[in-house]
């Protein structure tokens, strides 16, 4: 799985005018399935999101969870994060998941994100989402686990 992450004030997503998934402070996931990915590696992924120390303490350093502020998150599927450029100019995605493996894990991602207490909205999968956020810091990071 590979995932970018972006510290926000709030995102939504919309599909066709109706708001599907949206956060106040917190985190915007965009989430890839590869092949190979399980429920293992959602629930690991999950995990290490749940933890991952991005927001600032009282004096200022990245020493805070969104579990620790209470944030939420907006979780997006994202197969786009699967593109092969090497080869001319149009990208391939034969390196994501087929979409039923793909629906199946973005699922149990965010059951894992919901179990470990955060609240998550959703994008709607394989559909065509507008994405509306506000960065904060900017924070972005990338993680992979396989």
């Amino acid at each position: 799985m590979r995932v970018v992450i972006q510290r926000v004030n709030h995102a939504t997503c919309t599909v066709e005018g109706e708001v599907t998934g949206k956060t106040g402070p917190g985190l915007m996931v965009l989430l890839g399935v590869a092949p190979s990915d399980t429920t293992q590696t959602a629930r690991a992924l999950a995990a290490k999101i749940a933890k991952l120390r991005i927001f600032g303490d009282d004096a200022g350093k990245m020493n805070r969870s969104v579990v620790d502020t209470g944030g939420g998150i907006l979780s997006i599927s994202q197969f786009t994060l699967y593109a092969d450029t090497r080869a001319g100019n149009r990208p391939s995605f034969t390196g994501a998941a087929p979409p039923e493996h793909a629906r199946e894990l973005y699922g149990a991602f965010n059951a894992a994100l919901r179990a470990l207490g955060l609240t998550v909205g959703e994008g709607r999968f394989g559909e065509h989402m507008v994405i509306d956020l506000s960065n904060d810091g900017p924070v972005t990071i990338t993680l992979e686990l396989e």
